[in-house]
């Protein structure tokens, strides 16, 4: 029997998925798919109960976030903003949602200021810490502020995951002192990764998590389709053999893993 697997991070509200959902969960399942985390981006109250909504209706196994991505920290701007944040907090404390975020700091994008950026992510890491629920962290070319940010705001206190990881191992390592495990996503099988593939292999076995960030990111040998979160069991598949480990306990350590950091307690 294969061990059970955790999506710890897709976007299963995004509308690439409208057309075939009932299909996409079915090949899920059929991968293997005991649990799925759907992630809660708001960027106004349009969107502010999406993910929450979907998670509700298949509770049986999913469950979600909440959260304001770097992209979007400017909607969280002003009056409007203010009333859209305490709309996350009172959400942010339902039993379905198992984290805050994502949220963090992306450098490579910019779509919202730096300055705002960094707020943002203080203010939603300083929700967590309120709520008790770990964070869920995106990161990209902002190595020094994120790790600064996740040290000064006590983010060890609650602890979270390091999504979509694409820094170095070194990174991975100053993160797990603070009780940060790393999340792996399809990009660890791309040819050109090899730092990430670095950091997975000297990930510990106990911090080490896999995920799609479907409609995202689709490993090989899907790169360049939409993602989903069937896919992750290629993920999974790569990294034991990057790490030499046995396939079926990859799987099943990443779920325990992830079960353990988003606070559930029926494991498979």
């Amino acid at each position: 029997m294969t061990a059970p697997l955790f999506d710890t991070h897709c976007h299963l509200d995004d509308r690439r998925f409208a057309g075939d959902f009932d299909d996409v969960l079915a090949r899920a399942r059929a991968a293997g798919l005991w649990k799925v985390a759907t992630i809660g981006c708001v960027r106004g109250e349009d969107t502010l109960r999406r993910a929450f909504d979907l998670a509700t209706r298949h509770a049986d196994w999913m469950v979600t976030t909440i959260g304001v991505h770097p992209h979007d920290a400017k909607a969280l701007e002003g009056p409007e903003g203010d009333a859209l944040f305490a709309q996350i907090a009172a959400l942010a404390r339902e039993p379905l949602v198992v984290a805050v975020g994502e949220m963090g700091l992306d450098y490579h994008y910019d779509f919202s200021p730096r300055e705002v950026q960094r707020e943002v992510f203080r203010r939603q890491i300083a929700l967590a810490r309120e709520v008790r629920k770990p964070i869920v962290v995106h990161s990209r070319s902002a190595y020094d502020d994120t790790l600064q940010i996740l040290r000064e705001e006590g983010a060890r206190d609650v602890g979270g995951i390091l999504h979509c990881f694409s820094e170095d191992a070194a990174f991975a390592h100053a993160a797990l002192d603070m009780g940060f495990v790393a999340s792996f996503s399809g990009i660890v099988t791309f040819k050109s990764a090899e730092a990430i593939q670095d950091a997975a292999k000297r990930q510990p076995a106990d911090a080490i998590l896999v995920e799609t960030d479907a409609p995202y990111l689709a490993p090989i040998p899907f790169r360049g389709k939409r993602n989903e979160p069937a896919y992750v069991a290629h993920t999974a598949s790569f990294v034991a053999d990057l790490r030499g480990d046995d396939p079926d306990e990859l799987r099943q350590r990443t779920t325990e893993n992830a079960c353990r950091v988003f606070g559930i307690t029926d494991l498979p």
